[in-house]
């Protein structure tokens, strides 16, 4: 069984590298009009992707769009829904369930509170996979593999970066309370700072990612107040930008990076406004999910057993953001 499915992710892998707003819950189809979806010709099948992301939150874009692409290449019929809110959460993957889909992919922020309606998916027969957020408990409810980062891992690499930089007292930003993946990166940072410039200080700042008005507010005074920062680390592309403007506001000095990219985020490392970002590839992230659901059903092999495939950690700075310009722009970074 591990073989099996070990070998539907190596090739999954390989066809990945060649080749959010988000509904509310409203499913949006995509993967070709039913005959043959412009990639394969094997029978349709129905894939329901269920994430967390928030409205505005271009990161979904991404993992959306490697999904929607998948599914046009596979001959899927794509049901991607998502809410911020955990009990809405459970209730669109709950949905899927019920509307027997040939295969599911979910993100879990807090697998206390979502494993177990995920494992009501796999008990019904459905193959599911998990992508983004749940990497350390996914195996517990059944799925049968994952795409993502080990956030505590990803939050290590960076703060022994910006221990590197000379970082005195970083600001890691939390939008999302309660998201384990967060608080993760957090802790991450402040052990990878900690080797490489002992005594360097990490602060949390909780704000809500859905307001990005707050955010900027909230961060402007905290910069006035406290001098003292002079990092600022972002969770996601949208938090990082609005640092930016946060700082200008304060008059404040401190520099600025952030998990996660999109379009803008790219064109703000080149032009210097943020230093760097932790890029865990999106795209990737929503492309492997479906298509690994389809070579499942390819194969005829079931799921269960596999390793996590990691789509990073990876850093886009000044030395390489030409390269992921090109991709970015074409929504694929």
């Amino acid at each position: 069984m591990r073989g099996a499915l070990a070998a539907v992710v190596a090739v999954v892998t390989a066809l990945a590298l060649t080749a959010c707003s988000a509904t509310g819950g409203a499913p949006r189809n995509r993967g070709g009009d039913g005959e043959g979806g412009g990639g394969v010709d094997t029978p349709r099948m129905t894939v329901a992707m269920v994430s967390h992301g928030a409205p505005g939150d271009t990161f979904w874009d991404l993992v959306r769009k490697g999904a929607e692409d998948a599914a046009q290449k596979d001959n899927i019929e794509l049901r991607y829904s998502s809410h911020p809110e955990l009990p809405e959460q459970a209730n669109l993957i709950r949905n899927a369930v019920d509307s027997q889909v040939d295969g599911l992919a979910v993100t879990m922020p807090n697998p206390d509170s979502l494993g177990p309606v995920v494992q009501t998916a796999v008990d019904a027969g459905i193959p599911t996979v998990g992508l983004n957020s749940g990497m350390d408990r996914y195996q517990d409810f059944g799925m049968a593999a994952f795409f993502g980062q080990e956030e505590k891992v990803a939050g290590r690499k960076a703060g022994e970066r910006l221990g590197e930089e000379g970082a005195k007292k970083v600001l890691c930003v939390i939008h999302e309370q309660g998201n384990s993946s967060q608080e993760s990166r957090c802790a991450g940072l402040k052990e990878g700072l900690n080797d490489t410039a002992p005594g360097g200080q990490v602060e949390l700042l909780y704000v809500n990612g859905m307001d990005l008005t707050a955010v900027e507010s909230t961060l402007q005074a905290k910069l006035s107040q406290d001098r003292s920062v002079d990092w600022v680390m972002g969770l996601v592309a949208p938090v990082a930008l609005t640092a930016v403007s946060a700082r200008e506001q304060a008059g404040a000095e401190a520099r600025i990076a952030t998990f996660d990219t999109n379009a803008e985020l790219v064109g703000a490392i080149e032009d210097g406004e943020v230093e760097f970002a932790v890029d865990q590839q999106p795209y990737l992230q929503g492309y492997m999910a479906v298509d690994t659901l389809w070579l499942a059903h390819r194969n005829g092999s079931a799921p269960g057993g596999a390793r996590p495939v990691y789509t990073g950690p990876s850093f886009v700075d000044a030395s390489n953001v030409d390269k992921i310009a090109e991709a970015a722009k074409e929504g694929l970074r």
